[in-house]
């Protein structure tokens, strides 16, 4: 262990010889650094990966002057949930910004959440099969699928900010220290996506991401398309697969059901299947893992960035050029209240 600061040429000297004699008289070396920086010592090495589609690719190219593609690791904790690999999205924090004010303000939920944890949730649950599931093969996929997504339009989208709760309990947003009065920050955001490919593309995507609501968890709704005969059965609710990527993974599937009886009537029933009882990794357990010894599987590759930020920037854009304000909402209100 080197104890240092990120700012000081010292503390990477001391890191180099540490680093030298470890590897003295050994024929091969393998070095993993974890870059979790502050943008003031190497432009922004922590999510989000840039601040747009053009600081993206500047800090891609900065980082190709050092590394090439295939030592670099971009670590998204989703990809290491288990039940993400087993494969409405919504991603909802029951915490507000609390002691992290100045950079949510400058960050916001589109870049925050959405740009990149929720763009490789989207891209596993709808990317087609891939030929193999090597890492080239898994990122060939992803990047196609989301390169199909068109620019997410303002006219699609409702952002939000929270203020104090109802019980004046929780502060609002701009109590935060450091976030100035006036602030236009996005602590909650709700958008419609769409992909333009022959399976998707009459297929509405919701994507709500937001702080300060009423419960912590990420979650991934398919409904079913009804059967065009399904009315014979009369009113009848949609299939439906929900995805509980945190908190306790688990699937659940609602179906309808003919009911045992003399007449003929349907019911809808849940399956579930939980991991309940079983001892899984911590994401980033997993990641670091796959780091260490070279499994780019679960990487986020250079390509896929880039795709994730040109479905964004036009948004983001839009909203810092207009200057636009984003409604109020309650601290601790409940989700879907939120759009209402």
């Amino acid at each position: 262990y080197v104890s240092g600061h990120e700012g000081g040429e010292r503390s990477f000297l001391a890191l180099k010889k540490r680093l030298d004699a470890l590897g003295e008289n050994k024929k091969e070396q393998h070095r993993l650094f974890y870059m979790a920086l502050p943008p003031s010592a190497f432009r922004s090495i922590e999510k989000p990966f840039g601040h747009d589609l053009e600081s993206s690719r500047e800090l891609q190219q900065e980082l190709d002057r050092h590394w090439s593609e295939d030592e670099i690791f971009r670590i998204d904790h989703y990809l290491g949930k288990e039940v993400v690999n087993n494969l409405l999205i919504s991603m909802s924090e029951a915490g507000g910004a609390e002691g992290r004010g100045s950079y949510f303000n400058s960050t916001g939920t589109i870049r925050d959440i959405m740009q990149n944890h929720m763009m490789q949730i989207l891209a596993l649950l709808t990317m087609e099969r891939p030929k193999s599931f090597t890492a080239d093969d898994l990122c060939d996929e992803k990047t196609r699928v989301l390169g199909w997504m068109p620019a997410i339009s303002h006219q699609n989208t409702i952002i939000g900010q929270y203020v104090r709760s109802a019980d004046g309990t929780k502060p609002a947003f701009q109590d935060e220290e450091d976030v100035p009065d006036g602030s236009k920050c996005v602590t909650f955001c709700a958008a419609v996506a769409r992909i333009e490919n022959e399976r998707w593309s009459d297929v509405p995507i919701l994507l709500k991401a937001g702080k300060a609501l009423d419960k912590s968890e990420a979650i991934v709704t398919v409904n079913f398309r009804p059967s065009p005969n399904a009315m014979i059965f009369g009113d009848m609710i949609l299939n439906r697969m929900t995805i509980r990527v945190q908190p306790d993974e688990a699937i659940f599937l609602k179906v309808n059901t003919l009911v045992p009886d003399l007449h003929i009537k349907t019911e809808a029933k849940d399956l579930d299947m939980s991991y309940r009882g079983k001892e899984i990794p911590e994401a980033y357990e997993a990641l670091l893992l796959d780091a260490l010894k070279g499994d780019f599987t679960r990487n986020v590759r250079a390509d896929e960035v880039d795709a994730s930020w040109a479905i964004f920037t036009p948004l983001l854009k839009y909203l810092e050029r207009e200057s636009v304000t984003p409604r109020e909402y309650a601290y601790g209100i409940y989700f879907s209240s939120v759009v209402r």
